[in-house]
C-alpha cells in the first residue's frame, strides 16, 4: 500500500499494520503508530534537508501539531541522523541510542572513516566525501534501557547489533515478526547507484563502505536470522516478506563471507575498535590503486600544465 503525503513532496508507504516508511533519496525513515494509533514514535531521522518531508508524512499519518512521543535511531550515520537538529527545533522529543552510540550524538568521537576501497560500485566510491563527524544532541539525548526494552513501544524489543557501527541497534515486534533492521542488513545492494536508484530488491549485508567490524557483522545477521522473521523493513531498500525474506536471510548468513565481507578494505582483516568512549582504534588505510592512479594522474596534468606555461613564457 503506497500513500502520498500531504505536501505530495515523497511517497510513504505501510510496512504492517502502524507501520510506515519513506525513502529519502537513498535512505528510509520509519514511523511507528502507538496506544490509540494517535502517538507515535520515529525511527531514524535520514539525510540532511528533508524535515519537511518527515513532518509533512507525520501530519498526514497523526494529525497536524502532533510530535512524536520520542525519536529512536538505529544508529548515528549521517544519513540517519540528517534532519535530527532541525526536527528538534519543531518537536522537543527525546532521542534514544544504544549506549555504544552516544559518543557520536554527543560530539565526544567521530565515527571510523568511510573505506571507498571496498568496491561495488559508486556509492562505495563517493563515501570518500560522506560525512563522519559527530553531531550533538545535547539534552535530547538518552540510552536506551539496558533490557532490551525500546521508550513508548511496550509491543517492541530491541537487539544490540553491532559490526555496521559501534552500537547498532534493530527493533523487533513479535507478534507479526516485523524486524526494523536499521543497516544490519539491506533491501537493496547499497554499493551499486544502479540498484540503489532502481530499488532493486535483494537481501545484502550491511553498507561495505561504512561496515567496521565484520565478525561482529556476520555474528548480528545471524541473530537476526534465528528470528525466522516475517517481514524485513530496513534502512536501504524496500520492505521484504514471507519466504523471499526467508530465503534470502537463510543465503545471506551461509554465505556471508562470499557476498557480503568486501574482498578488499580497511575493515576486513582488522576491526576498528570503540567503547563507551568513542572510536579507539583505526586500521591503518589501504593502499587504493584506483585513488593512487588518479592522484598521480592529476600531477602529471598539473606538471605537463605548468612546463607549458613556463615554456609559453621563457625568451626565444
Amino acid at each position: 500500500m503506497v500513500k502520498k503525503a500531504s505536501s505530495n513532496q515523497k511517497d510513504y508507504f505501510e510496512v504492517a499494520p502502524g507501520v510506515w516508511g519513506m525513502k529519502i533519496v537513498f535512505v528510509n525513515i520509519f514511523m511507528i503508530a502507538t496506544g490509540n494509533h494517535k502517538n507515535w514514535v520515529l525511527i531514524d531521522a535520514g539525510l540532511k534537508g528533508f524535515s519537511k518531508n518527515i513532518e509533512s508524512m507525520a501530519a498526514d499519518l497523526f494529525g497536524p501539531n502532533n510530535p512524536p512521543e520520542a525519536i529512536i535511531l538505529t544508529h548515528g550515520h549521517f544519513d540517519h541522523i540528517g534532519t535530527l537538529k532541525k526536527l528538534l527545533k519543531t518537536w522537543d522529543v527525546p532521542v534514544y541510542v544504544h549506549t555504544l552510540e552516544l559518543p557520536y550524538v554527543t560530539d565526544r568521537s567521530s565515527y571510523p572513516p568511510p573505506d571507498p576501497t571496498v568496491g561495488g560500485g559508486l556509492m562505495s566510491a563517493l563515501s570518500l566525501f560522506y560525512p563522519k563527524n559527530p553531531i550533538n544532541l545535547g539534552i535530547n539525548v538518552h540510552v536506551l534501557p539496558e533490557n532490551g526494552s525500546l521508550p513508548f513501544l511496550p509491543e517492541w524489543r530491541y537487539i544490540f547489533t553491532p559490526g555496521h557501527s559501534p552500537g547498532h541497534v534493530s527493533l523487533w515486534r513479535q507478534r507479526d515478526k516485523l524486524i526494523i533492521a536499521g543497516d544490519a542488513f539491506v533491501t537493496t545492494r547499497q554499493e551499486s547507484a544502479f540498484s540503489v536508484a532502481a530499488q532493486k530488491k535483494e537481501i545484502s549485508g550491511p553498507p561495505k563502505y561504512f561496515t567496521i567490524d565484520w565478525v561482529a557483522s556476520a555474528a548480528s545477521v545471524k541473530a537476526l536470522q534465528i528470528l525466522q522473521p516475517a517481514i524485513a523493513a530496513t534502512g536501504h531498500g524496500k520492505p521484504m516478506y514471507g519466504q523471499e525474506l526467508t530465503d534470502g536471510l537463510a543465503y545471506l548468513v551461509s554465505h556471508f563471507e562470499q557476498v557480503a565481507i568486501p574482498s578488499q578494505g580497511r575493515y576486513v582483516k582488522e576491526p576498528a575498535k570503540a567503547n563507551k568512549r568513542g572510536v579507539q582504534y583505526i586500521p591503518p588505510e589501504p593502499f587504493n590503486p584506483v585513488l593512487a592512479a588518479s592522484i598521480a594522474g592529476l600531477l602529471a596534468l598539473a606538471l605537463y600544465a605548468l612546463v607549458k606555461r613556463n615554456k609559453k613564457q621563457s625568451p626565444r
